[in-house]
């Protein structure tokens, strides 16, 4: 196999991973915690079944259409992206962690009109595991493509 094709099946298999693991740890928290129901596990970190309708931190909220149509349009892009060039090492890592997490969001969105989320530290808004792809996979990202700046042979010759 081509390396740019162990690029797009790392990708995909990383983000089928995150989708799979994503939508069982919702579901698990949303059959076991009641609505509004807070549960301590450890310093002052909770578990709670909040439901989520806008982008991070509740922005948009309301606006499902704009939301899917952001989303879509996102994933559009960073499928693009890595299409360039998919066989960039560590690349399908950032590209695999931040798809499945947007289309876990997005399988909630499209099912329940609002994300599930359940991970709940103190001062901060929850979140679920698709967020921590999220998050986790733009900084993988971000560091592929520092990486690759500071590689005189990635750069061109000025």
């Amino acid at each position: 196999m081509s390396p740019a094709g162990r690029g797009w099946v790392r990708a995909v298999t990383l983000g089928s991973v995150v989708l799979v693991v994503d939508q069982i740890t919702k579901q698990i928290a949303a059959s076991r915690i009641a609505a509004g129901e807070h549960v301590d596990v450890l310093f002052g970190f909770q578990l709670t079944d909040v439901r989520n309708e806008g982008v991070a931190f509740g922005l948009f909220g309301g606006g499902q259409a704009l939301v899917i149509a952001i989303t879509l349009v996102a994933l559009a892009l960073v499928v693009g992206y890595f299409a360039v060039d998919p066989s960039r090492p560590g690349l399908w890592v950032g590209i695999g962690l931040l798809a499945g997490g947007a289309l876990g969001n997005l399988a909630d969105r499209l099912r329940d009109g609002s994300v599930i989320d359940f991970l709940d530290p103190p001062g901060w808004p929850s979140f679920n595991v698709a967020d921590i792809a999220i998050v986790a996979g733009i900084a993988a990202i971000l560091l592929v493509q520092m990486r690759s700046q500071g590689d005189p042979v990635a750069r061109p010759e000025t």
